[in-house]
């Protein structure tokens, strides 16, 4: 019995020692940043100042702009309008419509091409009826036909400014920089507490996470849109390849190992629509964490091999395992229970009093980060945190769909590219229901449910017993199982009616 008691205890540490790890990352790339940013921002505008006085219009390089689209009835006008607003030299600029439809959208989008060629834009209309590699191949293909030798890449839900290739080119005079990744802004953050949560989430990623790492010399990621590659890096690198469901974290990795530079800038804002029902999101969830270890499982061989510093291949791995946090959760949550048996180890003041720290490390590193990113990022950054507590039940409560997206990836079980369904959601009025493009229930569902009721009776049990100490971290794993399956149910529920 004492060898099942220990076994369960070595869990338990272990995966709550992950979870410590992981948590005190987030300061440290707080710490970076505060470090970092001024130096980073003065450099910035530095670049901007001398590449304008230095180049004319007539010298700046040519872009093409790629727009991956698959099924994107909703948004497809929207972003080609507003990709055709970018100031920039017509004659210098091309933009090529990659789409794999299969519905209306062809016909739209293929008009609206049209239209644009009319009206003089260098804009070219390419539609694939395979899907061969899905993105990845679609990105490929365009890129073989390619004019510029600079690749800017938006996906359908996001809505760039008239001044993104101004702003963002004069990275481009080092001839280093094979990319640079902008940050994603929200078009809808304000329509649901779930949006609300998510934006937060996006803000601490963007906000501090890709500042730290860029301005740190650490290795980061393209985002898979809203960012410009050098042509040359992406050939260099070995092209995009459809391996891996995060074709942009694997390029990404590829090129750095080959020597470029990633670049990044916070200045540069570009808004994008977040997912409005939580199934959308959950799937969007599963194909980011299982393409992060099929990418970590790809690259970090060489990372270890090469001769880069012991802290950039810390935080690479670090960086692209990040997701495992969630089946970590899911055995801590699992383990808690078995836990009161071990009456020698709640006897002692001690180690209670350790397992609360680690928990406060592991839980509050993340939230000081998200904090942190909305007081940089935000005036208002006050009345903004207040949405923090749903961000940390979206953060536990997904952990069950991302545990299943880590075992695919690590069983290397196939699984399609199921694309985020965008609607056109702005304001709150704006419906969704009645609109195509759903991701349905499924049978995580159940188990989030069964997770909710099992740290539910964990943390009634932890009152029961007076060990007060961990029960508040069993709350916050039964609100998070409860509030992601309530709200799956809910938005399932509201489709079919």
């Amino acid at each position: 019995m004492e060898i099942i008691q220990y076994l369960f205890l070595l869990i338990y540490l272990f995966a709550l020692l992950s979870l410590f790890v992981y948590g005190i990352n987030c300061y440290l790339l707080m710490l970076l940043y505060r470090l970092n940013s001024p130096k980073a921002l003065k450099r910035d505008e530095e670049i901007k100042q001398k590449f304008y006085q230095n180049h004319s219009p007539k010298d700046w390089p040519r872009v093409t702009i790629q727009l991956p689209i698959y099924n994107e009835l909703y948004v497809v006008e929207r972003l080609i309008e507003s990709v055709c607003r970018i100031d920039y030299p017509r004659n210098l600029l091309e933009i090529q419509v990659l789409d794999d439809s299969t519905d209306d959208t062809i016909e739209i989008a293929r008009a609206i091409v049209e239209e644009k060629n009319v009206k003089g834009f260098d804009i070219v209309y390419i539609h694939r009826t395979d899907r061969a590699g899905f993105k990845a191949g679609a990105l490929k293909e365009g890129l073989k036909r390619a004019k510029g030798e600079l690749i800017g890449i938006f996906d359908a839900d996001f809505v760039p400014g008239s001044d993104f290739l101004t702003e963002a080119i004069p990275y481009f005079v080092d001839p280093n920089t094979g990319m640079i990744q902008t940050r994603w802004g929200h078009l809808n953050c304000d329509y649901s507490m779930l949006t609300r949560a998510q934006s937060m989430g996006i803000d601490g990623h963007f906000g501090v996470e890709q500042a730290s790492r860029a301005w740190s010399g650490l290795f980061m990621n393209f985002n898979g849109t809203a960012g410009i590659w050098r042509k040359k890096a992406i050939e260099d690198a070995g092209g995009w390849q459809a391996d891996t469901l995060t074709e942009d974290l694997d390029l990404s990795y590829r090129a750095q190992l080959k020597g470029w530079t990633l670049a990044f800038t916070s200045q540069v804002v570009c808004p994008a629509e977040l997912p409005v029902t939580i199934n959308a999101f959950k799937s969007q969830q599963h194909r980011w964490a299982k393409g992060s270890i099929q990418t970590a499982k790809k690259n970090l061989g060489k990372l270890f091999k090469s001769d880069l510093p012991i802290l950039v291949k810390v935080q690479a791995f670090l960086h692209l395992t990040h997701y495992l946090v969630h089946p970590m959760m899911i055995l801590v949550v699992l383990t808690t229970i078995p836990m009161l048996n071990t009456r020698w180890f709640f006897d002692r003041p001690a180690y209670p009093v350790m397992i609360f720290t680690l928990f406060c490390l592991a839980t509050f590193g993340p939230s000081s980060m998200y904090i942190f990113s909305q007081r940089i990022l935000y005036r208002d950054w006050k009345s903004r945190i207040k949405y923090l507590p749903f961000l940390m039940c979206l953060g536990t409560g997904i952990a069950v769909n991302n545990t299943k997206a880590i075992l695919e990836a690590l069983f290397d079980i196939k699984s399609g590219f199921i694309r985020t369904p965008k609607y056109g959601i702005r304001k709150k009025q704006d419906r969704w229901k009645d609109k195509r493009y759903y991701i349905p229930l499924n049978s995580v569902s159940i188990i989030e449910f069964l997770l909710g009721i099992y740290s539910l009776s964990g943390f009634l049990m932890f009152l029961f017993f007076s060990k007060y100490l961990i029960s508040p971290f069993l709350f916050i794993y039964t609100a998070g199982f409860f509030y992601v399956f309530f709200l799956s149910i809910k938005h399932g529920y509201g489709k079919l009616r």
